[in-house]
């Protein structure tokens, strides 16, 4: 199992930045994709961003061109910059990970692809 810890979120007006990180620990991979999910009572939960161990990467729509996702492998870390933040953009972020590497699925940014997940960090955007 991999342990997941989520860190960054916080309170940002309209147009901010904000970089969230994920550390992960435990049994971690050669072959994976990570990924970071969002969660509003309104929306449920959504895919925002996934990348894969081959450096694939794939983003919501709603994100593309704002949010980027990296990773930092040496500290087995995973980014997610937040530029241009909107109201909208207001939920529970979750880092999540998935054993093993499968372009299609990762790509999917489908919450059940993955079987570890973090705590989650909270991000607000006021307008």
């Amino acid at each position: 199992q991999v342990h997941l810890v989520e860190s960054g979120g916080g309170s940002v007006q309209a147009g901010g930045s904000l970089r969230l990180s994920c550390a992960a620990s435990g049994n971690t991979a050669v072959s994976y994709c990570m990924g970071w999910f969002r969660q509003t009572p309104e929306r449920g939960r959504e895919g925002v961003a996934s990348l894969g161990s081959d450096g694939t990467t794939r983003y919501l729509d709603s994100v593309n061109g704002r949010f980027t996702i990296s990773r930092d492998n040496a500290k087995k870390a995973l980014y997610l910059q937040m530029d241009s933040l909107k109201p909208e953009d207001t939920a529970m972020y979750y880092c999540a990970y998935k054993w093993g590497y499968n372009r299609g699925a990762c790509n999917s940014l489908q919450a059940s692809v993955f079987r570890d997940w973090g705590q989650g960090t909270q991000v607000t955007v006021s307008s």
